[in-house]
């Protein structure tokens, strides 16, 4: 199994979760999905950990911790 604090890219998101890139964006924005960090100036990612919090309970993950 891979570091669960690590950084993972959009196509593993959607190969986890099975959403749409536009899907997961909308949930973004509504609350209801982990944002993800820049990572780069053209790059961004999700903390694995946050995934996988939002994939065990999709319906009552809530984000538990400000921005880093």
């Amino acid at each position: 199994m891979s570091d669960p604090d690590g950084i993972i890219r959009l196509n593993t998101v959607i190969d986890r979760t099975g959403l749409s890139r536009s899907t997961i964006y909308r949930k973004i924005a509504e609350g209801t999905f982990p944002a993800q960090l820049r990572i780069s100036i053209h790059g961004a990612g999700w903390r694995e950990s946050d995934i996988n919090r939002w994939v065990e309970d999709p319906v009552g993950w809530r984000l538990e911790r400000e921005e880093r």
